[in-house]
């Protein structure tokens, strides 16, 4: 089975498949190009490739809608009608790759955005008046597309309305703290206001009336406005052309995707945790292009030259003329930075005193550690010492060969520190990883057994075939727990699974993981053409080409993984994770594998799940996230705001009472949980004041978190009941 995939990647390598399977696909025009890749694509290698009639037009004319007009802020329903038009006719135009409803599409939405931004401007200049006695939904799923123009101004002029009530209640709330404290004597107010003058107590402080600070939130909202307006200008046709693929991909399933080249060298930097460049991160501001951060290791960090705040206003390659950036689109800048290692770049920047300057960098690989594995040790006095902990945000790897980041080795690493630690018991916390390297999630998994099947992986036609591990060697033997949440997922679940169904170790966490038990594989969509060289690179498609499927024979997909114990978060009672996608593929069930391990008996599961729960019950933190949970489940249903301030301010006085009660949940040190770094990375932490910082921020929240005291206490029952087995 093996073979027969490596061939199936083979041919797509080739640059033949499409040639040969669809022959003649000499389209001139690149979106026809792009579009016929797609669909052949998705049709040839999908796990379940959707039957393009009527039925399917009809849905992508809903998706494309909802991707173009999320809000129905832009459109009327006379113009969702005139696209209704061709409803049932998308299939035939995706068909014969041609275009006419997206043509009347872009038409139309460049006319909306243009009436829109009349009416921001022609509102933003009459009386916002916050006293009349309205409402709004701003749950746009539970609101119909407006009838006409007139009816679009009430909708704007009501959303207006909201964001400034949201405003001016920030700043007279902003401004009163600014009050108390002077009145308290403090010299500058405990939270930061917009007071710019309040410095000192020897400074002024000016009292600002509402109308005054009402006029300031309106400034500020036109300044946003402007900043939206001016980033829309920039969207080119591809960027629409994009959406409407992307309508069309995701009704064979939401995570099929075309990317295009931009994109996909951003996800293969997020997946790899490095790239080659400058090591800078970059925000749009009004035309500028300003310096967020400089990421510590790499050239500009190294050069000490370039720094936040700095605002770049031309590019230059060495040996080439300066190419100004001012009002160029963040992505395009981007590209323009970006290059190979070795290569120069010179920035023209201006500093914060208004000074100008030109900084050469050498580009050079940039390491992304912030998604690295990490560890720690923790103490619980009287419940458990020396217990290893273990942090992977992503299961991140470059599909290198030799010399890439991977996720699996680090994580040994980090195993084996802990080990010559003689740690007591290891906690793998998975919570919020959104997955990554199925490779890597195959070798981490058998680091805790000694060797047998992980996952089953089944393409659409095939059986099934089997990931394993075949390495006899277990790098840790002791009690282990995997804790998990709602946004755990891919890979993620497919560990905790497989370590589930081994019996070992315990799986913690919210009511299910979040339920993507789906694989996908990229195909560079150049290869479909063998000339074309002029209107290359075509970019990417992302495609589900197969499921995932625990040893047990139940899938991943939709349902998740459902803990051993279930610990309550504020998401408890709301639906997330891949059961609210709409065209999510469904779950299903093949046969179990053989599998078993004798590394760790998981005794007494029952017992230690009984007394987790009664810990539950009996801890006032973990009541009160239910309670917190069901609080936020109830402001998100009622989804209408009064537009009456003194009947806005009410509601979210009211809100913000209820919320108090819940304020320190999670802002309070655990009292007897230490923690502490391990000796052996402190050289490496202490590199930068940016890296100290981080990692006392990660130590004391990790101090805070009520969950880990509930997991060292489930390790302390894994102990004992291993002690009595």
């Amino acid at each position: 089975m093996k073979v027969k995939g490596l061939f199936i990647i083979a041919l797509l390598s080739s640059g033949l498949f499409l040639s040969a399977v669809y022959p003649g696909l000499n389209f001139k025009e690149k979106e026809s190009m792009i579009l016929n890749a797609v669909i052949n694509y998705l049709d040839a290698l999908h796990f379940k490739p959707a039957t393009i009639d009527d039925s399917f037009s009809e849905q992508a004319f809903d998706n494309y809608i909802g991707m173009i007009d999320p809000g129905k802020r832009l459109l009327i329903q006379s113009e969702v009608d005139q696209l209704a038009a061709y409803k049932d006719q998308i299939d035939d135009q995706v068909n014969s790759r041609s275009f006419q409803f997206f043509d009347v599409s872009v038409g139309i939405i460049d006319n909306a955005r243009e009436r829109m931004k009349n009416i921001f401007y022609e509102l933003i200049e009459t009386d916002l008046s916050v006293k009349k006695n309205e409402k709004i939904e701003m749950d746009s799923d539970k609101r119909d597309f407006v009838e006409s123009d007139e009816e679009l101004k009430v909708l704007w002029r009501k959303l207006l309305k909201y964001d400034l009530n949201s405003r001016l209640r920030s700043k007279i709330k902003s401004q009163e703290k600014a009050i108390k404290a002077r009145e308290e004597g403090e010299e500058e107010p405990k939270e930061k206001t917009d007071y710019d003058n309040l410095k000192s107590k020897k400074e002024p402080l000016v009292i600002k009336s509402e109308k005054e600070l009402k006029n300031e939130c309106i400034k500020a909202i036109k300044k946003s406005y402007e900043t939206y307006f001016k980033n829309i200008d920039k969207e080119r046709r591809s960027d629409k052309f994009e959406t409407y693929v992307n309508s069309i991909t995701h009704l064979f399933d939401p995570h099929s995707d075309y990317l295009n080249p931009k994109e996909k060298e951003d996800f293969d930097i997020r997946m790899g945790g490095k790239l080659e460049g400058i090591g800078a991160r970059l925000s749009t501001q009004d035309d500028m292009t300003k310096v967020v951060s400089i990421i510590v290791g790499g050239p500009a960090w190294k050069g000490k030259e370039l720094q936040v705040d700095d605002l770049i206003t031309a590019v230059t390659q060495k040996g080439e003329e300066p190419l100004n950036i001012v009002g160029m689109r963040l992505d395009d800048v981007v590209q323009k930075i970006r290059g190979d290692k070795g290569t120069i770049v010179i920035l023209t920047v201006k500093k914060p005193d208004g000074s100008v300057v030109e900084i050469e960098i050498e580009r050079d690989e940039v390491i992304i550690d912030e998604a690295f594995a990490k560890s720690l040790i923790l103490d619980m006095p009287k419940v458990v010492d020396n217990v290893g902990y273990i942090r992977l945000p992503k299961f991140y790897s470059s599909f290198e060969n030799e010399g890439g980041n991977s996720c699996a080795k680090d994580v040994k690493l980090e195993i084996e520190k802990l080990n010559d630690q003689n740690v007591n018991a290891i906690i793998l916390d998975l919570r919020n990883n959104g997955g990554g390297s199925l490779k890597d999630v195959v070798d981490m998994t058998g680091l805790f057994i000694k060797e047998g099947p992980i996952v089953q992986v089944k393409p659409r036609t095939k059986p099934a075939y089997v990931y394993e591990d075949e390495d006899p060697e277990v790098h840790y033997t002791g009690p282990l727990v995997v804790m998990v949440n709602q946004f755990s997922a891919s890979a993620s679940e497919i560990l905790a699974a497989a370590l589930q169904d081994y019996g070992r170790a315990v799986i913690v966490g919210s009511t299910s993981t979040f339920g993507k038990g789906t694989v996908q594989r990229f195909v560079d969509l150049d290869r479909a053409y063998r000339d074309y060289d002029e209107i290359k690179p075509l970019g990417n498609l992302k495609i589900t080409m197969q499921k995932f499927y625990r040893v047990n024979g139940g899938s991943t997909q939709l349902k998740g993984v459902e803990p051993d114990i279930v610990l309550p978060n504020n998401y408890h009672f709301i639906d997330t994770g891949e059961k609210d996608y709409d065209h999510a593929m469904e779950w299903s069930e093949i046969p179990a594998v053989e599998y078993s391990q004798n590394v760790y008996s998981l005794s007494g599961l029952e017992n230690i799940v009984n007394n987790s729960n009664a810990r539950i019950k009996q801890n006032k933190d973990f009541q009160l996230i239910y309670e917190n949970a069901a609080r936020l489940k109830e402001n998100r249903d009622n989804s209408v705001y009064p537009l009456h301030f003194p009947r806005y301010i009410d509601l979210n006085e009211k809100r913000e009472k209820a919320a108090e009660k819940f304020d320190d949940l999670f802002e309070t040190e655990i009292g007897n949980l230490h923690v502490k770094n391990l000796k052996l990375d402190m050289e490496k932490i202490s590199i930068d004041e940016s890296t100290i910082v981080r990692n006392k921020d990660w130590v004391e929240g990790v101090k805070k978190d009520i969950y880990l005291e509930e997991v060292i206490h489930i390790l302390k029952d894994m102990i004992d009941s291993q002690a009595n087995y």
